[in-house]
């Protein structure tokens, strides 16, 4: 009982002594914040709208680039709202309360600053930043809670959640019930599911791959045996003898070989139920391949950008960062699932003769498993909240759940709150890559806020910022454009 008075307890501190110990002037150490803020929102959503239009594959219009640029305008001007709105308030509420308490410390200024800054943002782009920024807090509160010991780790908890929600949105997308509007447009979600598991899966999508598979085995077969025969017939020829033609014929056979195996593995058995094309070993084998080349292929340019100055400086290092186990953990993952999910939903297709949306609760509960290869706690809580948003607004449209006016924004300025709220008392639940994401919007200032108040009430605020500090290698350091200032 005591413990929870003390968190009730407020402290008589000024504005000078905590939040801006650096400057006694509220008005220059939000103007500083601010100015700061601007620079470094400018300096991240240029460098996202900019790869956004590059990503499109196209020359940009006109209209193209005027949209990029006040998009980038517009982002910035909401990231820096927040920093600025965070400092404002945090400072006019100790002038109004004459104290601090342990939620205006951090989280009511946050949560404020954030109802205004969002309102700035496109309607667009709320939804996926509420997403984000939930995803985040979500891991932040289960981390006080550990830090509590009012939960315990759960051994493969992050497997047993990503399968669950992948599975409902696989249940969602073959009873198409994600095509919500009149011109079939779906959420994003779906469109990724299509990529992994291939837009067979989807609902009514029998007929149309019924006749590619007829078209396939009437028009390819015939020419097959024509065409291996003609290209193979003269394949060790005279020219042969040199060690150039040599090389070349064998890569020539080794590719006829290849096709000519493809090609019976298409023309295998394929149940009536099944509505891909060629044959379910194949349709199984082509998922898990694609899926792996891209796994491996995104972990490889990853692993490249990421180590380019290690690269540069010593260009042996690139058989090291390269030639490693994790590089194959993304790729294992994408190929297992892919294939797994197919195979499963083939081998139920055969042994009911028919297809069903249950299909994809087993198939999608065991392909789950391969997430075993990429744990990611950031991956699996993304799939649980679009799977909460997907169904949410499921229940809307049928009547079934009311809708919340606002809650996106609600959402967003809580979780948001939150973080904040981590970031400034318990630093160590904060995930590391979203405290060096405030530290540098800031400009270090978040690191030298004086803790030190803040211990009074038994959160060891104090010793959490030192540990935080060296985990994350960040320092204590007040940044200015143009020179910097230690705190």
């Amino acid at each position: 009982m005591v413990q929870i008075q003390s968190k009730l307890v407020p402290i008589r501190v000024t504005c000078t002594e905590y939040v801006h110990p650096w400057t006694d002037s509220c008005l220059e150490a939000i103007s500083g914040c601010y100015l700061y803020a601007v620079m470094d929102s400018f300096r991240i959503y240029a460098t996202v709208y900019v790869l956004a239009l590059l990503m499109r594959g196209k020359i940009p219009t006109k209209e193209d680039v005027k949209r990029t640029v006040y998009g980038i305008l517009q982002s910035t001007a909401f990231l820096s709202g927040t920093a600025f709105g965070y400092s404002l308030f945090l400072c006019s509420l100790r002038r109004l309360l004459g104290n601090f308490n342990l939620l205006t410390a951090s989280g009511v200024p946050a949560f404020l600053a954030s109802v205004f800054a969002i309102l700035i943002e496109r309607p667009s782009r709320r939804l996926l930043l509420s997403l984000y920024v939930s995803n985040v807090a979500t891991e932040t509160l289960w981390n006080m809670a550990l830090v509590r010991n009012m939960v315990h780790p759960v051994k493969y908890g992050e497997i047993a959640m990503f399968s669950f929600c992948i599975t409902t949105l696989l249940y969602y997308y073959k009873s198409g019930l994600h095509k919500t509007s009149e011109d079939d447009r779906s959420d994003s979600m779906f469109g990724v599911l299509r990529f992994v598991v291939g837009p067979y899966e989807e609902k009514d999508y029998t007929v149309r791959s019924s006749q590619a598979s007829t078209f396939y085995r009437q028009h390819v077969a015939p020419n097959n045996p024509s065409t291996s025969r003609g290209s193979g017939g003269g394949s060790w020829s005279a020219s042969s003898s040199s060690p150039r033609n040599t090389v070349y014929h064998l890569v020539m056979q080794a590719l006829r070989v290849y096709k000519r195996l493809i090609y019976k593995i298409k023309c295998l058995d394929r149940h009536h139920a099944c509505p891909h094309p060629f044959s379910c070993l194949y349709y199984t084998m082509q998922g898990a391949g694609k899926m792996f080349g891209v796994g491996l292929g995104i972990q490889v340019i990853l692993k490249l950008i990421l180590n380019m100055r290690r690269i540069i400086k010593s260009p042996k290092m690139t058989k090291t960062i390269l030639f490693r186990k994790d590089i194959l953990s993304l790729a294992a993952f994408l190929g297992g699932f892919s294939g797994v999910f197919r195979g499963l939903s083939c081998v139920l297709r055969r042994a009911t003769g028919r297809d069903s949306p249950y299909y994809a609760i087993p198939a999608g509960l065991l392909a789950g498993i391969a997430f075993k290869q990429y744990p990611d706690t950031t991956v699996a809580l993304y799939v649980l909240w679009k799977m909460a948003q997907i169904t949410y607004n499921l229940g809307i449209d049928r009547g079934i759940l009311p809708k919340v006016p606002g809650f996106t924004i609600f959402l967003y300025c809580f979780s948001t709150a939150t973080l904040f709220h981590a970031a400034l008392l318990e630093p160590t639940t904060l995930r590391p890559s979203y405290w060096k994401f405030l530290h540098s919007i800031s400009g270090g200032r978040v690191a030298c806020m004086n803790r030190n108040p803040l211990d009074v009430w038994g959160l060891e605020t104090s010793q959490g910022l030192i540990k935080v500090l060296k985990q994350t290698n960040t320092e204590p350091v007040v940044q200015f454009y143009g020179g910097c200032t230690c705190s």
